[in-house]
């Protein structure tokens, strides 16, 4: 199969998780769309390494995914504790957060 066909599919996927960032409220589907951008991102790391035929690409791979690991551990985090505190989930709400 061609490159092309998976850095478009990689374009595509990056697309929706962007709407997804810009039109969406609630931080749960923010970090969900997100998490499609960087798997978006790895899909095309990968594409472009085996096209290359080394293995840089995926090495990236591998430490974007630990950056979206530690990236969901975090937001996660701040969904919980403001869960806890009977804020409203509401990303426009969270501008204002005081200790």
């Amino acid at each position: 199969m061609d490159t092309s066909w998976y850095l478009v599919l990689s374009a595509l996927l990056f697309a929706v998780g962007f709407s997804g960032v810009l039109l969406r409220r609630s931080p749960l589907v923010i970090l969900l769309c997100v998490e499609l951008m960087l798997n978006a991102g790895n899909l095309a790391l990968l594409a472009m390494s085996r096209s290359l035929g080394d293995q840089d690409g995926q090495v990236f791979a591998l430490i974007v995914m630990v950056i979206a690991a530690c990236e969901v551990v975090v937001g996660l985090g701040l969904i919980v504790a403001a869960y806890r505190r009977r804020m409203p989930l509401n990303v426009d709400d969270f501008r204002s957060l005081r200790g």
